[in-house]
């Protein structure tokens, strides 16, 4: 029983994080309706803008990390600008092959640009375990799930409490409307992709920390589409509900059917739970069907 209570509590915490990655997904696809499948080369590069302040400017954490923050908003709004902007009505296809194509350039530009950076980001916690009743939770674990559910809360206010929040979701809803009264749709579009620099900014840093550096980050972008599609591509909740299930399911495979199975069927047990999840709710466990008259 201890046992599999530590493999719950580990996939929990691994799965707030997981849900940082995913809200910067769903916070793009609330607004324009558009998918980012660029999401994990963003992560990547934030992460190694971090790395490049603290190892090759030597500038403390914070500074680091607002020094990162400041990158990825001025990358945020040069996408935006360049190349969103220009794609405004166009088939969805081509967003797609868009935030495909950046995502291969991102992986090779970094490859490039910082070589011998070094990939971890060291944070100033202990990786000691913390006895929690009859469990041991790695502190470092807990710290990251902690900042990641600050940041959660954080974009949920900002969606549900904010003029801007509603903006964005107006615009979600129908975009000739949204126009029509007023709402500015390339700055509040520039806006969506900040807000994504600034989440890769987070979750970056600290799935670095918690599992080590380097281009693994880039798999957190292949953990996000089972998680929104299993919470719902345009629910929030949905999309925290599906990365603590896809958490806790990788950790539970791993704890019992890797032995058996390989050491890698704990990677594909999302996808098989997404396949059931499209099964039984196509839309999500929290998403909305989409409902049209004709």
């Amino acid at each position: 029983m201890r046992f599999l209570v530590a493999l719950v509590v580990e996939g929990a915490l691994a799965g707030v994080v997981y849900a940082v990655v995913a809200l910067a997904f769903v916070v793009v696809y609330k607004a324009s309706r558009m998918i980012n499948f660029a999401i994990g080369e963003w992560a990547l590069l934030a992460s190694r803008l971090v790395a490049t302040g603290l190892y090759v400017l030597d500038l403390p954490l914070a500074l680091a990390l607002g020094a990162a923050g400041a990158g990825m908003t001025a990358f945020a709004l040069a996408w935006s600008r360049a190349v969103i902007h220009r794609l405004v009505g166009r088939p969805l296809i081509a967003l797609i092959m868009v935030t495909l194509g950046l995502g291969a350039l991102i992986r090779g530009g970094a490859a490039l640009a910082f070589r011998g950076v070094p990939a971890r980001i060291p944070l100033p916690i202990s990786p000691e375990p913390l006895a929690l009743g009859d469990v041991a939770v790695r502190v470092d674990k807990l710290v990251a799930a902690l900042v990641a559910a600050v940041a959660i809360a954080l974009v949920t206010w900002f969606f549900n409490r904010t003029r801007t929040g509603l903006a964005l979701r107006a615009l979600a809803d129908d975009q000739q409307a949204a126009m029509g009264v007023g709402i500015d749709v390339d700055r509040h579009f520039a806006l969506t992709w900040v807000l994504v620099g600034l989440l890769s900014v987070v979750a970056g840093t600290l799935w670095t920390f918690v599992a080590g550096g380097g281009f693994g980050v880039v798999l957190l972008g292949l953990k996000v589409f089972p998680i929104v599609i299993i919470g719902g591509l345009d629910s929030i909740p949905g999309t925290i509900v599906g990365a603590v299930v896809v958490g806790v399911l990788e950790s539970l495979a791993a704890g019992y059917l890797d032995p058996y199975l390989g050491g890698g069927f704990s990677n594909v047990a999302a996808y098989l739970a997404l396949i059931a999840a499209l099964f039984v709710r196509p839309y999500g466990l929290l998403g909305h069907p989409g409902i049209e008259r004709v």
